[in-house]
């Protein structure tokens, strides 16, 4: 290989001017030009390049080493490619072998190529040339080192670090380059940044970077000047205690008496071990434990990380309860506790199976039960839990609107506490427990949040593997939890939240169907809690029929067990005051025991009348009849609808009277009666809200019979949703409905053509009692409940209640 000597420039193909010098690598330190740097070399390969430095023109290329190297490996690709020529000062050779050496800056210089790499590594380079600098680009260098000295000085005033002439030293600078050297020369930043700051030929850019690692330096310095602050205050004011309690632990040590502390933290230790806590709670929970170490009992934190730390190891975080998998046992529990709801229990018992076959790591579902009050959803819950052999907790839903009553408060607030299902997974004990949610449709929100956004999470089978609770701030597995909830009717549970749940109906009890529950539950269990013993009195079929029929009115039995319960606890003060009781409870004895029958079998008026039509109604009370009222009066053709009806049921009544005008010949009616008459609809029990379509063939029927004079039979009950052409529409709550109305003593009912497939769902012994029209058109309707026309009179007005003129 060809060199060229130091002293001698060698131009390259390009037209740059090529220097050989030989190489001082700098670790965790860069040389500026105009700076002087004291250094001690001890690698072999360095001492021979100060040495030919010193022999031949007293210059060395001086550059930064990237990282951590071993010296002895070194190479070109573990250098930057940008150094600074330096001119080698003063030399010394100490005692062991290093030399002292104190360099001097001179220029930026890129390294082109290697020359040689021992004795000493030797580079071509060639100088980096700052480019002139414009107008426009001079105002701005001016401007950009006035910022950077104004800055400089707030960091010089606030850092411990740089002496106090570091100032000075930038402010008598001669130019821009060499104020931008000096202030990262002095700055406490990072090689990395240093070498970006020295690789910039551009005085400009080189300010611009300069500035930005200025304003991070203040930002911090700042920052730490105001935590230094806010500690030693907290120091001041706690160094007493502290003293006076190393005082306390020393004089406990001298009695032989174990620091309280020292025990707590011990005990924590045993029982998160004891817990089982996986991975990523046990590293939360030392991390936790390691800041309680620190802090003062006497400190308001010290309370805070206790709560939570208690929080955090007694919840199940592996603790699973043993499942009853035998498909049998569970039937027989399910059937021993609850009577009927055949779709439930085979519900449940599918699950078990799959369970069984599938494994453990089958994925919860989340059921949901629908149905009016008193049908034993919540019990259900509670037998659910004891077929499966289950924990079983219950958490009620009803007026909740804070959404921190699902996920908990956040640990920064005073009195933070986690969310309502943690809590009640802590009460469980078990990972997988049968959790009741109760009423999910009485749901409500505010400011506070939506509670029900909060439980899609909880309720959805993908993501509640990792429920994190605001209080917690840690993944929680519900995945294993078979929650249940239940709700009067779907409808008033988002929609959102009602897609991740499988629903289950539980329609209302038939009257056959609550003689079996009060033989099999409520008679002995109110006989037990009113403290008779089983042969005390009994109960006639007859007199169970009666209370049902003239006491309650209801789609469940929580009314019909208050009024069992009454004629116990009744029987029981006179068995405690030494009288004389019945044995046997008859019909007749129940007007003395509860008082004078409350309803009749029929709610209807047991006559035809015309302009009133009996329909069906579904509530979150379970179903019921619902009578509708029209009567005409003179006016100019208005339609009064009153009632509290809601806009669906309006349109409704204004569908039916149009289906009324268009076909008024061929139903008999009298075109000018429209024009002369006020149509007036109502819908009694105005006090209560009602809408829907479903009243659309009632309406109907009711108007064209005040319009016609022909009278409605009031043993037939209808529903249906009407067009303008007189189609019947299917409905729904079908099953609901056709139990309401055989609980006000109908036996004929009309429904849709289309909701015949619902007619599966009524009990078969149900069925026989009933007589089910089932119609497509209006008129079918009109032929099976209106009378015949009324005879004709001369000159006899419709019939028609005259309106009275106001004052």
């Amino acid at each position: 290989m060809t060199t060229t000597p130091a002293n001698e420039q060698s131009p390259s193909p390009s037209g740059t001017t090529l220097y050989e010098r030989p190489v001082l690598p700098l670790l965790d330190s860069v040389l500026f030009p105009q700076m002087l740097a004291p250094l001690f070399v001890s690698d072999e390969r360095a001492i021979n390049a100060v040495e030919q430095a010193v022999a031949e023109d007293r210059l060395v290329l001086a550059v930064a080493v990237r990282g951590p190297v071993d010296e002895l490996t070194l190479g070109i690709d573990d250098l930057y490619p940008v150094g600074v020529e330096a001119t080698v000062q003063r030399v010394r050779r100490l005692p062991d072998g290093t030399l002292s050496v104190v360099l001097e800056g001179r220029q930026r210089m890129q390294i082109v190529s290697v020359v040689t790499e021992h004795p000493a590594l030797r580079v071509l380079a060639t100088p980096l040339e700052t480019p002139p600098l414009d107008e426009d680009a001079a105002l701005m260098v001016e401007a950009l080192s006035r910022t950077i000295l104004t800055t400089f000085e707030k960091i010089v005033r606030l850092s411990r670090n740089l002496p106090d002439d570091a100032y000075l030293s930038a402010l008598n600078s001669a130019e821009p380059g060499e104020l931008a050297d000096i202030i990262a020369a002095l700055l406490p930043i990072s090689v990395e940044d240093r070498q970006r700051i020295l690789a910039l030929a551009d005085i400009q850019q080189r300010l611009r970077q300069l500035e930005i690692l200025l304003a991070k330096e203040l930002d911090l310095l700042e920052l730490e000047n105001r935590i230094h602050s806010q500690v030693q205050q907290e120091v001041d004011r706690s160094q007493r205690e502290l003293f006076l309690r190393e005082q306390l632990r020393a004089i406990q040590r001298e009695l032989g008496q174990e620091d309280p502390s020292r025990r707590e933290i011990m005990l924590l230790r045993e029982r998160a071990a004891a817990a089982g806590l996986p991975a990523h709670a046990m590293a939360r929970f030392e991390e936790e434990l390691a800041r309680l170490e620190l802090i003062s009992p006497m400190s308001p934190e010290h309370g805070m990380l206790r709560t939570y730390l208690d929080w955090l190891i007694s919840l199940p975080w592996s603790n699973a309860s043993p499942e009853n998998r035998d498909l049998r046992a569970a039937a027989a529990v399910l059937e021993r506790n609850h009577y009927g709801l055949r779709k439930v229990k085979d519900r449940i018992l599918e699950y078990i199976a799959v369970r069984q076959l599938a494994g453990p790591s089958r994925r919860a579902p989340i059921l949901c039960f629908v149905g009016p009050p008193g049908v034993g959803k919540t019990s259900l819950g509670q037998s659910i839990a004891e077929a499966l052999g289950r924990r079983f907790v219950r958490l009620s839903l009803g007026g909740v609107h804070d959404e921190a009553e699902i996920r908990g408060h956040r640990r920064t607030y005073i009195g933070a506490m986690p969310g309502r299902i943690l809590q009640r997974m802590k009460v469980a004990g078990t990972i997988n427990p049968v959790f009741m949610l109760d009423e999910v449709d009485k749901l409500g929100s505010d400011f506070r949040g939506d509670p029900a956004a909060a439980l899609l999470e909880v309720l959805d089978p993908e993501q509640n593997s990792t429920f994190s609770d605001h209080y917690l701030d840690l993944p929680y597995d519900l995945s294993q939890t078979l929650f249940i909830t239940t709700a009067n009717v779907a409808d008033d549970i988002p929609d959102p939240l009602l897609d991740r749940m499988e629903l289950v109906e539980l329609p209302g009890y038939t009257e056959d169907e609550k003689l079996h529950i009060a033989r099999r539950f409520l008679i002995p269990r109110q006989m037990t809690d009113s403290g008779l013993p089983p042969a005390t009195i009994r109960f006639g079929d007859a007199t169970i029929h009666t209370i049902i029929r003239n006491y309650t009115y209801e789609a469940g039995v929580r009314n019909l067990e208050r009024e069992i319960g009454a004629i116990c606890r009744k029987i029981a003060r006179r068995i405690a005051e030494g009288r004389r009781y019945p044995r046997q409870i008859t019909p007749r004895a129940l007007p003395k025991l509860l008082g004078p029958p409350r309803f009749e079998i029929g709610k209807i008026d047991p006559r035809d009348q015309v302009g009133v039509a009996i329909g069906m109604v579904y509530t979150s009370a379970g179903g019921d009849i619902m009578p509708v009222e029209v009567v005409l009066m003179d006016g100019k053709g208005n339609l009064l609808l009153t009632g509290q009806l809601g806009e669906v049921m309006q349109e409704s009544a204004q569908a039916a009277l149009s289906f009324a005008r268009a076909n008024a010949s061929r139903l008999g009616i009298e075109i000018r009666h429209f024009d002369k008459l006020d149509i007036h609809v109502h819908v009694p029990e105005g006090a209560t809200p009602k809408d829907g379509p479903s009243a659309g063939v009632t309406i109907a029927t009711a108007l064209i019979s005040a319009l016609t004079g022909r009278t409605v039979r009031h043993d037939i009950a209808m529903t249906g949703e009407i067009t303008l052409h007189g189609r019947v529409l299917p409905i729904g709550g079908v099953k609901e409905k056709v139990l309401g109305a055989y609980r006000a003593g109908i036996r004929q009912i009309i429904l849709p053509r289309r909701n015949e497939h619902d007619l599966v769902e009524i009990p078969v012994a149900l069925r026989r009692q009933l007589t089910i029209h089932l119609i497509e058109r209006i008129e079918q309707a009109l032929e099976l409940v209106l009378g015949p026309p009324p005879p004709k009179e001369p000159r006899r007005a419709p019939r028609v209640i005259p309106r009275r003129d106001e004052d």
